[in-house]
């Protein structure tokens, strides 16, 4: 009997704004506990929540740019439940009428394409944080209030994905979305960015699904797929043993010392939070024009403009899909292609020699080296004022100082040497100090002119320009 997960993401993503979901308070991340609090986030007696326009616009950007039918009419409801982190003992929420529906986003694994719906993506507010102590000798946990009321979008998958490795794949495409179109910063270790995972199995085959497990505490995408695969064996084997009933609905948590779920609690049902229409806010009403005009005002999708580098600069698709994976990477490409640089040699600089100097791709904005000075670099290479050797030096030397190509060279004697009778007096001068390498190259030892080549370019530290020393050096050879 074989088996099969059955795996859909609730993926929670704080939408980068200034001020909260229904309130004036900062969204800002490190200020001291409580301090970014008021009577409405606290929900104090008799205040009333004012919906944040920026956390709406943001939210259908958000489901425009994953594919979402966005509804005309939808409304914030009330889910009802005690935790000493919510203030009201309710979440304000959105239950039957979200405002985005039936959307998707396409991901690649292992060479196969594979489409993932998404049930709906609704709006909500955040809850607070409870902070334990570390101390053994204090037993207190503390609250800290700060995120409450802080906006979030809450992304349902459909049961689509049958892999860790999907699920791995889903959350970096919905990440890189979130961040193209600038909706979030997506940050896991500030909380912008959280996933719960719901999965089950069942007999490969079957179309009915299994009882569903929702695993929480997930703070890293290799604890998501770590998670995955562990509550995965963990069912197999109560399925194999003839124990599946024991497979309950329940909620599991991850412990990423032991690397193992363990139970929390059997699972809620809609009904368990007794929803209800917030009184306080009105239904939200939006029209065509609005959703035309955010439309509108969506940037080029990761997808679509690594089709483009594709079509348009003839590059291989891992090397479009590498520099579009961050938009501030593939805006940075294109610039430098744009300086009339050849996109093939643009691309393997900057996957080659650029990539690696730099641990955020979202910071290149800040990356020392700018486009502009890159695309001077590579014409130097181009017009063999330098060859690709020195330029590697040359390019290290830029990240350092923040000079520009020229100056460096200038600077420290690095310009090429391309005068034939210059590098003919050096190469006659290493024919003559290996005597035995020109004998061993004659004698059909094709391995000895790669050596007299290198001493060529020692003599000259690196600026003989290797194509014009390859030329004379043959032909003295077999003269």
């Amino acid at each position: 009997m074989e088996f099969e997960p059955v795996i859909g993401l609730e993926v929670h993503v704080q939408l980068k704004t200034d001020t909260k979901i229904f309130c004036g308070c900062s969204t800002r991340f490190g200020s001291p506990p409580n301090s970014q609090t008021c009577p409405v986030c606290l929900g104090l007696p008799g205040v009333l929540p004012v919906l944040n326009n920026d956390v709406l616009k943001k939210g259908i950007t958000a489901g425009l740019a994953l594919n979402c039918d966005i509804a005309h009419y939808s409304k914030f409801d009330r889910k009802n439940y005690f935790y000493p982190d919510l203030p009201k003992a309710y979440q304000i929420s959105q239950y039957d009428r979200p405002v985005c529906l039936q959307g998707y986003v396409d991901i690649e694994n292992k060479g196969e394409k594979k489409r993932i719906g998404i049930t709906r993506l609704h709006l909500e507010e955040d809850a607070g944080k409870l902070v334990h102590s570390e101390d053994s000798s204090d037993p207190n946990s503390y609250v800290d209030l700060n995120r409450t009321g802080v906006p979030l979008a809450e992304i349902v998958s459909d049961p689509d994905m049958r892999s860790a490795d999907e699920a791995y794949e889903y959350l970096q495409k919905i990440k890189t979305i979130m961040k193209y179109t600038d909706v979030s910063d997506v940050n896991m270790e500030e909380g912008s960015l959280r996933c719960d995972v719901n999965i089950s199995i069942r007999e490969k085959g079957e179309t009915k699904l299994g009882e569903k497990v929702e695993i929480k505490n997930l703070n890293s995408f290799k604890f998501v797929k770590a998670a995955i695969d562990y509550e995965f064996a963990r069912q197999v084997d109560l399925a194999e043993a003839g124990e599946i009933k024991s497979i309950i609905q329940e909620t599991r948590l991850w412990n990423a010392d032991l690397m193992k779920t363990y139970s929390m609690r059997s699972k809620e049902d809609a009904h368990d939070y007794r929803y209800f229409p917030d009184p306080d806010l009105p239904p939200i009403i939006i029209d065509d024009a609005y959703i035309s005009e955010l439309k509108a005002g969506l940037p080029e999708l990761p997808d679509a403009k690594k089709e483009r580098f594709i079509s348009e600069y003839a590059i291989p698709e891992y090397d479009a899909a590498v520099l579009t994976s961050v938009r501030q990477l593939a805006d940075y490409y294109e610039k430098v292609v744009n300086l009339n640089i050849d996109p093939k040699k643009a691309s393997n600089w900057i996957m080659s020699e650029l990539l690696g100097q730099i641990e955020e791709l979202e910071e290149i904005g800040n990356f020392p080296v700018t486009a502009e000075k890159l695309a001077s670099l590579l014409q130097l290479v181009e017009n063999n004022t330098i060859n690709g050797k020195i330029a590697k030096t040359v390019f290290k030397d830029m990240i350092e100082t923040g000079l520009s190509p020229d100056e460096i060279i200038e600077k420290k004697g690095l310009r090429q040497v391309s005068d034939s009778g210059e590098i003919e007096k050096i190469i006659d001068s290493v024919l003559d100090s290996n005597a035995q390498s020109v004998e061993d190259f004659r004698s059909g030892k094709s391995k000895a002119l790669g050596f007299l080549v290198g001493q060529v370019m020692k003599e000259s530290e690196g600026k003989a320009n290797p194509q014009i020393v390859n030329e004379i050096l043959i032909k003295k050879l077999n003269g």
